[in-house]
């Protein structure tokens, strides 16, 4: 009895997997054929990309993800000051120049130019490239900024929430001026375990307590931002975060050297911080002369502390932005040499020496690429058919879509999914892939990775029934 109880059980479940899988690709090839439909009505194809099921945005830094106006708002309520003619934020007391940030808030002329000065928005390059006004973009926000990097997490988890996307990886720096002033102690020898030794006698991870408890104060402003821990909690709350570890590579070698094994040692004492990468222009003067050097660290570093993860800007770069021939190593050194687990951007691929072999070992590998195409093309003035997003989906290599400054660039990631399907000409399969990409290459501890990838799954099924 019971084993034809089994028996009937088994053929139940063939029958019905066999009625699912039908249904399952009758769902994707509607969802397919209902975006070519919409693919030349940008407003229709916005609507039908802002409800499919995103996954993740695993390249966003923090400081840049957050809209001006909200950054504006905080300042003043802190007293902030903003230099009138250069449009740096301050804090108080305002000096000659100066004025209360408040003061924007009823000066309409002054609340534009300022908005205009912290983002892309209307930006039209001349005596000032796209590329400067972007990277200058960060320091004059920085002190508006300062006090509220969890309602900036909350923004950025609110509106992924409402694009229906699971988890972000925001960048933030942990304690930089401790690890600086060890760095400065310590000095600089070309020895790695030497210096790593002489960092750890010299009380680097001193500050680990004090970035436990950043991170801290930072989720608790999040949570109180959405109302996580009220009746009615925000959508927002539902989103994962994990944070990245930014390392500013513009940095001489003993300081970079020292947030980097700052970072490694923070991901391995508080698993809130799920990877590390190193940010700042990567055409930044001690940035190219340095990068060779800073890949070997990372090298000597991982297998230290064999579970942290990395995730690199790697290729950022085009022709005139930097010579020829720092075009053609940056993206392989950072595969080949530090193992990245992911990198970010990858412009210059067409650059490359070998870059055959570089997506070969990618593909191999599975080492991911987050792709920027509103970054790339303000930035780096990379964009159509120049870029190489196309020849990554072509070699194999796992693709998927990222903001990287949405607040700066005045972008969101359904944007991302319209311009990689209007210009770059992505299906709904590839579009679908990269959204399954972002998860797997997460850096989600593994079983919330598992049970996110469910809920993908299932978000993708309703989705898609609507198109059968």
């Amino acid at each position: 009895m019971r084993a034809r109880l089994l028996l009937v059980t088994l053929l139940g479940a063939a029958v019905l997997a066999t009625a699912v899988a039908p249904a399952a690709e009758a769902g994707e090839r509607g969802a397919a054929r209902q975006l070519e439909r919409l693919r030349g009505d940008t407003a229709a194809l916005s609507a039908f990309l802002r409800a499919m099921p995103k996954g993740t945005d695993l390249h966003t830094h923090l400081s840049g993800a957050v809209y001006a106006e909200s950054i504006v708002r905080w300042g003043a309520a802190d007293g902030q000051c903003v230099d009138t003619f250069t449009l740096y934020s301050s804090y108080p007391p305002c000096a000659v120049g100066q004025v209360p940030l408040t003061k924007a808030l009823s000066d309409q002329d002054l609340y534009q130019r300022i908005i205009a000065a912290w983002s892309m928005r209307d930006f039209t390059p001349g005596e000032e490239s796209g590329h400067d006004h972007f990277f200058n973009t960060f320091d004059k926000l920085s002190a508006a900024f300062s006090q509220h990097k969890g309602d900036g997490v909350a923004e950025v988890a609110q509106r992924a929430a409402d694009q229906h996307v699971q988890y972000v990886e925001p960048l933030i720096t942990p304690q930089f001026g401790a690890t600086s002033k060890v760095a400065a102690k310590v000095g600089y020898t070309r020895d790695f375990a030497a210096l790593r030794d002489r960092l750890l006698a010299g009380g680097l991870l001193d500050a680990l307590p004090a970035a436990r408890a950043d991170i801290d104060a930072t989720i608790a402003q999040q949570r109180a931002a959405l109302g996580c821990d009220t009746p009615k909690p925000r959508a927002g709350c539902r989103t994962r975060v994990g944070f990245d570890v930014q390392v500013l590579r513009g940095q001489a070698p003993a300081v970079v050297f020292a947030q980097l094994l700052f970072g490694f040692a923070l991901m391995a004492d508080d698993p809130r911080w799920v990877g590390m990468n190193m940010v700042q222009p990567e055409d930044g003067s001690i940035a190219l002369r340095d990068y060779r050097l800073q890949m070997r660290m990372i090298a000597f570093l991982r297998p230290l502390y064999p579970s942290g993860k990395v995730t690199l800007h790697a290729g950022e770069l085009a022709p005139g932005v930097a010579p020829p021939d720092d075009l053609r190593f940056h993206i392989r050194e950072a595969v080949k040499v530090a193992r990245a687990d992911r990198i970010g951007h990858g412009a210059d691929l067409r650059g490359e020496r070998d870059p055959a072999g570089t997506l070969r070992t990618m593909r191999q590998r599975g080492t991911c690429i987050e792709i920027n195409l509103t970054s790339n093309r303000q930035i780096l003035g990379v964009f159509g058919r120049a870029h190489p997003l196309r020849t990554y989906l072509k070699a194999g290599v796992p693709v998927t879509l990222s903001t990287d400054d949405e607040g700066v660039e005045r972008t969101d990631l359904t944007e991302q999914y319209v311009i990689a399907a209007q210009e770059q000409g992505m299906t709904y399969p590839q579009l679908k892939r990269a959204a399954e990409n972002g998860l797997r290459c997460s850096f989600l501890p593994a079983g919330d990775k598992r049970a996110a990838m469910r809920e993908q799954a299932a978000a993708f099924t309703a989705f898609e029934r609507r198109w059968r």
